[in-house]
C-alpha cells in the first residue's frame, strides 16, 4: 500500500497518466518561433553530422548551448523526423523530473509524500503545458529539478557522510546538464537560492557540506568541453554566447522581452492551477513548522528559498518570457505535497470546492463573453473563425475540470487515507485531461502559426516542386519553413537572431532586395515566402511572381 491505494491501483494510475501526457506530442504541428527553431536546429545537426557548431537555417546559432537539440537529434536519429520526436525531449524531461522530486520526496519526507510530490508536479497548468511545446525551460528544469532532489536527498536524506557525498557530486553532474541547456543561469538559480536560504535561516554550516572541490570538478568535466570545442572553432562564439546571450539579454531590454516588474505574478498563480489556493495559503505555515535535521538544514525553507529566488531573478531581468520561471515548480511541488500530505481533507475540500468554482465562473465567462473577446483579438492575419474554431476545445477543457474537481469533492468526502489519495489523482487527472484537450484544439491556428499546410500545398502544386531549386524568404523568416521543407533557405533582406550567423557567413544570405530581384528574373525555377506587404509591393514592380498559396500571413510564389 502506498498512500492508502494499493500497487495495482498506482500502476493504473501511471498508465492513464502516460497515455494522456505522450498521446497528443504529433497532434499538432510545430508552431513559429520556438518550436520551429529549436526542432529546426537539431534536424540539422542530423544532416550535416556537425554537433559541435549549432545551425539555423544553415547559419551558425550560438543563443543556447547544445544538450536538447542533441537529444532531439538522437531522436530524429532513432525514431524519424517528425512533431513527437521534436517534442519528445521535453515531454520526456518532464516526466523525469517528476519522478526525482517524487523520489526526493520520498526520501526526505515520506512515501506518501514523495507520491503527492509527484502528483504535485505532474498536474499543475505550467509543467504540462511546457512540457508539450519545444522549448528549452522544460529540459532545463528537469536538469534543476533533478540537482534539487539530490541535493535535498545529500542534507537530509542520508545517514553517512560517504552516501552525502555522492549525491552532492550527483547534483553538481544535474547543474551541468542544466548548463549545457541553457548556459550560466542553469548554476545561478541553485547558487542564488542557496545563498538566499542562508542568509534568511542564518544556515551557513550547507556550505561546508556542498564538497566544492570535488563538486566543481565534475561540473567542469560535464560542462566545459563542448563550451571549449565550439570555441576553438567558432572564436566569435564567447562573446556572443558570454556578454550578449546572458549577460545583455538579463541587464537590458535589448532582446524586446520586456515586462513589468510584476509580470510573472499572474503567470505563478496560473501556472499553480490546480493547487493555487494550498499554495498560497500555507506558504507561511511550511516556513513556519519547517522541521530541521540535527545539523540545521531545512528542507521546506530551502524549496521556500528557491522558489523566491527564482521568481525574483527573472522578475528584475530586463528579458521576461512565461516559461522562465518553470524552474520552481519542483521546489513548489515538494512544498504543496508536504502541505497535501497534513491538511484536514475538509480544508482540502473547500480549496477544491474554490478551483472547481472557478472553472464553473470561467466556463459561464466564456460562454457570455467569449465573442466579444475574440473579436478584439482577431485581424487580418488571424481571423475570427479562426478563434471560434477553437472555442468548443476550450469549453470541453473547462467542463472536464469542473467534472473532476466534482469527483475529487466525493473523494476527499471520504475521510480516510485513500480518499485524500483518489482526490488528488483526480485533481491531477483532470487538469492533464483539460490542458490537453486545449493544446488539442490550438491546432486551428496552424494556418496563422505553422508553414506546415504551406510546404504540404507546395509539394501537391502543378508544375511540381522541385526541391533542389533556391528557396528564399523574403524580408521575413518563419521558423516552422525550413523544418517541415526539411531544408534550409536563403534570407533576404532580413538579420534579427540570425545576424551573428549572417555576418560570419555573409554568402549564405542577400542582404539588399535589388540583388535577390536579380537573382530571382535569372532562375529558371526558384521559390520564395514572403508577407502580404512585400508580395504587394514586389508585384507592383513587375517582379514575375506565381502564387503557389497564400493565407492572411504568408504568401508562397515561385519562379517557372
Amino acid at each position: 500500500m502506498l498512500a492508502g491505494l494499493p500497487r495495482t491501483a498506482w500502476i493504473a494510475i501511471s498508465v492513464v497518466f502516460a497515455a494522456a501526457w505522450f498521446a497528443t506530442l504529433d497532434v499538432r504541428k510545430l508552431q513559429h518561433p520556438d518550436e520551429g527553431r529549436y526542432a529546426e536546429i537539431a534536424r540539422e545537426m542530423v544532416a550535416t553530422g556537425d554537433w559541435v557548431t549549432p545551425r539555423l537555417d544553415g547559419l551558425k546559432y550560438f543563443e543556447k548551448p547544445p544538450l536538447q537539440y542533441w537529444v532531439t537529434a538522437a531522436a530524429f536519429s532513432a525514431f524519424g523526423i517528425d512533431e513527437w520526436t521534436a517534442r519528445l525531449a521535453p515531454a520526456l524531461a518532464t516526466v523525469l523530473a517528476l519522478l526525482a522530486i517524487g523520489y526526493a520526496g520520498k526520501r526526505i519526507a515520506s512515501p506518501t509524500g514523495g507520491a503527492y510530490a509527484a502528483l504535485a508536479f505532474g498536474g499543475m497548468l505550467w509543467p504540462i503545458g511546457i512540457a508539450h511545446i519545444v522549448t528549452l525551460d522544460a529540459l532545463l528544469t528537469a536538469w534543476l529539478g533533478a540537482a534539487l532532489a539530490a541535493f535535498l536527498i545529500a542534507q537530509c536524506g542520508v545517514e553517512n557522510p560517504r552516501d552525502e557525498r555522492r549525491w552532492m557530486l550527483l547534483a553538481w553532474a544535474a547543474v551541468a546538464g542544466a548548463t549545457l541547456v541553457k548556459g550560466p543561469v542553469a548554476a545561478a538559480i541553485p547558487g542564488g537560492a542557496l545563498a538566499l536560504y542562508s542568509l534568511t535561516t542564518r544556515d551557513f554550516a550547507v556550505w561546508k557540506r556542498l564538497h566544492l572541490a570535488a563538486g566543481l570538478a565534475v561540473f567542469l568535466a560535464l560542462s566545459a568541453p563542448w563550451f571549449m570545442a565550439v570555441s576553438l572553432e567558432n572564436p566569435e562564439f564567447a562573446r556572443f554566447f558570454f556578454i550578449h546571450e546572458h549577460l545583455d539579454r538579463y541587464l537590458t531590454s535589448e532582446h524586446r522581452r520586456t515586462g513589468a516588474i510584476w509580470y510573472f505574478v499572474p503567470l505563478l498563480l496560473v501556472g499553480l492551477i490546480p493547487w493555487t489556493g494550498v499554495f498560497l495559503s500555507t506558504a507561511w505555515r511550511s516556513w513556519r513548522d519547517a522541521p530541521h535535521t540535527s545539523a540545521g538544514f531545512s528542507w521546506l525553507r530551502f524549496c521556500l528559498a528557491w522558489i523566491a529566488f527564482v521568481f525574483c531573478f527573472f522578475s528584475v531581468s530586463g528579458s521576461k518570457l512565461p516559461s522562465y520561471i518553470l524552474p520552481l515548480f519542483p521546489a513548489a511541488a515538494l512544498l504543496i505535497a508536504w502541505q497535501l500530505e497534513r491538511l484536514p481533507q475538509p480544508v482540502l475540500y473547500k480549496w477544491t470546492m474554490v478551483a472547481a468554482a472557478t472553472a464553473a465562473v470561467a466556463l459561464v465567462g466564456m460562454l457570455l463573453g467569449y465573442n466579444a473577446i475574440a473579436a478584439r483579438l482577431a485581424d487580418a492575419r488571424t481571423p475570427l473563425s479562426i478563434y471560434r474554431q477553437f472555442e468548443p476545445w476550450l469549453i470541453a477543457a473547462l467542463v472536464v475540470a469542473i467534472v473532476g474537481g466534482v469527483a475529487a469533492l466525493f473523494a476527499f468526502a471520504r475521510d480516510s487515507a485513500a480518499g485524500r489519495t483518489v482526490g488528488i489523482v483526480i485533481v491531477t487527472l483532470a487538469t492533464l485531461f483539460a490542458t490537453q484537450l486545449a493544446f488539442v484544439g490550438d491546432d486551428v491556428f496552424r494556418t496563422t502559426r505553422s508553414a506546415a499546410d504551406v510546404v504540404k500545398a507546395l509539394e501537391g502544386s502543378t508544375p511540381p516542386y522541385d526541391p533542389s531549386a533556391p528557396f528564399y524568404q523574403v524580408e521575413m523568416y518563419d521558423q516552422t519553413l525550413p523544418f517541415y521543407l526539411r531544408r534550409t533557405t536563403t534570407l533576404v533582406n532580413y538579420r534579427d537572431e540570425l545576424a551573428l550567423g549572417l555576418d560570419a557567413e555573409p554568402d549564405r544570405g542577400i542582404a539588399k532586395l535589388t540583388d535577390w530581384e536579380a537573382r530571382w528574373r535569372a532562375a529558371p525555377q526558384a521559390y520564395a515566402l514572403m508577407t502580404p506587404d512585400t508580395f504587394d509591393k514586389l508585384a507592383r514592380t513587375g517582379v514575375p511572381l506565381r502564387v503557389v498559396v497564400r493565407d492572411p500571413r504568408r504568401v508562397l510564389v515561385a519562379r517557372q
